[in-house]
Formats: structure tokens, sequence, C-alpha cells
């Protein structure tokens, strides 16, 4: 079993494809810093000084009329608070990643089209119609057979 496994874990694609996620994760990650701290600030700069990852509803405070400056202090005190900054910045985020996902399939079809779309070299031999064997295309007997051909 032990011997299985391992040659399942070792497969081309289950390797490719574990690659691929770790490299996912790594863009995720990178993505989200860029949304957080490049995009969203001059967006928030622009709409009057929000930060929208402290953009947040109030649902229940933690103690009966208490107000909370950030969604930092209202989760540490335990209020219920509706996160529609950090939902905002999810949305955000994930339309990148998968603008680039689409970016990179694209790019993939189109080679793969490209390759399809080659002509198939000319062929350089013909079929001898007797023996079966393969022959210069400008041979007039088969060597194998020694048939004239056509």
């Amino acid at each position: 079993m032990l011997k299985e496994f391992r040659d399942f874990a070792m497969r081309g694609n289950v390797v490719d494809m574990a690659v691929g996620i770790i490299i996912g994760g790594a863009f995720g990650t990178i993505v989200k810093s860029m949304v957080d701290d490049v995009i969203m600030p001059p967006i928030g700069l622009l709409l009057g000084g929000v930060d929208f990852s402290d953009l947040f509803i109030l649902l229940k405070p933690a103690t009966e009329g208490a107000t909370y400056a950030t969604l930092a202090a209202a989760k540490e005190a335990g209020a219920v608070t509706l996160n529609l900054g950090l939902f905002i910045n999810s949305v955000i985020s994930f339309t990148i990643v998968a603008f680039a996902l689409f970016m990179l399939i694209k790019s993939m079809n189109k080679l793969r089209r490209q390759e399809e779309a080659q002509p198939a070299p000319a062929p350089t031999t013909k079929e001898c119609g007797f023996c079966f064997s393969a022959i210069p295309l400008k041979a007039t007997r088969c060597p194998c057979c020694t048939s004239a051909l056509n």
C-alpha cells in the first residue's frame, strides 16, 4: 500500500497540481496585499478618507450604547458587526485573481490552437503495396520485395 501511495504521489500531474496550489496561494497573498495596501488606500482617500478595512455596520454592541471607532476595537469588545469593508476588499482580490487566471487560460488556449493549426509535415516515404514496407517517395522499385511501383 505504501508503494502504491508513493507511485500516486510521484505521478507527474499530482506533483504539478501541488506546485500549482502552492504558487496559487502565494499569488493570492500578493494580490490581497496589493488590494489592501496599494489599491484601496487611494480609493478610500478619493472617497473622503474612508478606510475600507474599517468600514463596518454595528449590529449589536458588546455593552448597551457603546460605539467603536475601528473594526478592531469592535471585535476586541465582542460586538457583532457586519464587515462590509473586508467584504469589498475580498471581492476586489477575487476579481483580480479571476482576471489573472482568465488571461493565463486564454493565452494557453491560444498557444494550443496555434500548435493544432500547424500543418503536418509533408511525407517523405510511401508504403509498398505488396510488402507494406516504407520506401522513399521517388523510388520506382521496392528495395525489400523488388516489386515495380506505380
